[in-house]
């Protein structure tokens, strides 16, 4: 059985569709890490990530904002940040904001690895999307950003679930 033929079987209703999609995301997800890992030159895919997010912000970002940006804990953008302090791509310094709380700052290498690297991660991009037409891509954009929207309901109701059972989920 290959991808196409799941997702075949899963298109008789709205509810096994659903199953579909998530299982995709859940498929895709992997995929891509996978083919990125193997070729983007010397950061993993979710380090790479981090990098990116990173060089956006006007203000410093702390472990507990980048892990809530790229949808997992403090402690998993912790452990990606070490790796990226040992290859000289980042500093970690205390925010100006609360000295208490710890950011990650991007290092000259970082800056030149997007200046000189990052053609290559831009090259898989395009083979990517070169099957989307520019309207197919504007919608799937827009269907994306409206998956955000279905995931912060489901993280209002499990958070809402542990309340109401005093944290234990059966």
């Amino acid at each position: 059985m290959d991808l196409n033929d799941l997702l075949t079987r899963f298109s008789n209703t709205t509810e096994n569709q659903c199953k579909a999609i998530f299982s995709t995301l859940f498929i895709a997800g992997n995929k891509l890490q996978t083919i990125f890992d193997k070729n983007i030159p010397q950061v993993s895919l979710k380090q790479f990530m981090l990098l990116s997010i990173i060089r956006q912000p006007a203000e410093q970002l702390t472990f507990t904002q980048l892990g809530s940006l790229l949808g997992c804990s403090r402690q998993n953008i912790k452990k990606l940040a070490d790796v990226l302090v040992k290859k000289g791509f980042i500093t970690i310094e205390p925010s100006t904001a609360d000295p208490r709380a710890m950011c990650i700052c991007p290092a000259k290498k970082a800056d030149h690895y997007f200046q000189n690297d990052f053609s290559k991660y831009q090259g898989d991009l395009k083979y990517l999307f070169e099957v989307y037409t520019d309207e197919e891509i504007e919608t799937l954009f827009l269907l994306l950003s409206r998956l955000y929207a279905g995931i912060e309901n489901l993280e209002n109701h499990s958070k809402m679930e542990e309340t109401e059972h005093g944290g234990n989920r059966t």
